[in-house]
């Protein structure tokens, strides 16, 4: 075989997202004419399963067991939730595609309460996420927030059990595994996503010209210029996937307009703000974002290890 039509070796987490996002970009390489098998690895995050994100660190946790995959070469393509992945990546990996998103919004599953705001005094709401907890308790002080771990269908099946009497999951993961669960899209508005939420990111070694190449038609560029501005935000702010900051950026009339938030973790306090500019220049707006939050008082909010 020769090298232009080598087979190919996709690394992933053995979740069933993980794996369904996985065999997407399988399907697409396989279209190209590619031979593609996939490799399951288990990354830190998967090994402390029910340890709180919060407590063990969220910074790479997913990605640093298939990142040194494809650095040893066992590997040829890393398929990650984008935000997962560091905003700084190791030298000799790149990030060769980034495919059209999924639904960013969060999803709300509450029984009968359509909203936040409909649930009632006291009800516990589970969620793993500083970034989620603290616009929920912004929102409704009177709710009790409380920890939530595991794959997507563990997180749903605690809540049918009565552990929880709601929870928040990501839409796109939801919709991407086809589940019948009856939630509520949290508008916008009220819950800002996590950076690169309902985006792929498709990871190769920077050398690879061959899967850089074969990945190139995957790419979606509009998407690619909204998480660039979300990830020059974070990064910025010093933040990792696990720190109480959103973000969300989207193209309006041509125009690449970013939307973030730094908190306190209790809700407490937000300090919002929004900028906007061309597509190619989604780099500095998150970086200009970032600026503005910070001298509006954003860093008195974010805890130390992050802000200093």
């Amino acid at each position: 075989m020769s090298a232009a039509a080598r087979a190919l070796v996709i690394g992933s987490r053995g979740s069933r997202l993980a794996l369904w996002q996985a065999n997407w970009v399988r399907r697409r390489l396989e279209a190209a004419g590619r031979s593609v098998s996939i490799r399951e690895i288990k990354t830190s995050g998967d090994r402390f399963v029910e340890q709180s994100l919060a407590v063990i660190g969220g910074q790479g946790l997913f990605v640093k067991e298939i990142e040194e995959a494809l650095l040893a070469r066992t590997i040829d393509v890393a398929v990650h939730s984008l935000k997962d992945l560091p905003t700084a990546q190791p030298e000799g990996l790149v990030v060769a595609c980034v495919p059209a998103r999924e639904d960013v919004r969060d999803l709300l599953l509450a029984g009968g309460a359509a909203s936040l705001g409909a649930l009632p005094t006291g009800s516990i709401v589970g969620t793993g996420s500083p970034r989620r907890a603290c616009q929920i308790l912004n929102l409704r002080p009177d709710l009790a927030v409380r920890d939530l771990r595991g794959n997507v269908e563990t997180r749903i099946a605690k809540w049918q059990r009565g552990d929880y009497d709601a929870i928040i999951l990501a839409c796109a993961g939801v919709r991407r595994l086809e589940l019948t669960v009856v939630g509520t899209p949290i508008d916008l508005d009220a819950m800002l996503p996590a950076v690169g939420q309902g985006a792929l990111a498709i990871e190769t070694r920077a050398d690879d010209a061959d899967a850089r190449a074969v990945l190139a038609p995957t790419h979606h560029p509009e998407t690619a210029a909204a998480v660039a501005a979300e990830r020059a935000f974070l990064r910025a702010l010093g933040g990792g996937c696990q720190a109480p900051i959103a973000a969300h950026a989207r193209l309006e009339d041509g125009m690449l307009r970013l939307r973030g938030l730094v908190a306190e973790p209790t809700g407490r306090r937000l300090v919002r703000g929004s900028a906007s500019g061309r597509p190619d220049e989604a780099e500095s707006i998150g970086a200009a974002l970032a600026d503005e939050l910070l001298a509006k008082g954003a860093r008195d909010l974010l805890p130390r290890s992050v802000s200093e």
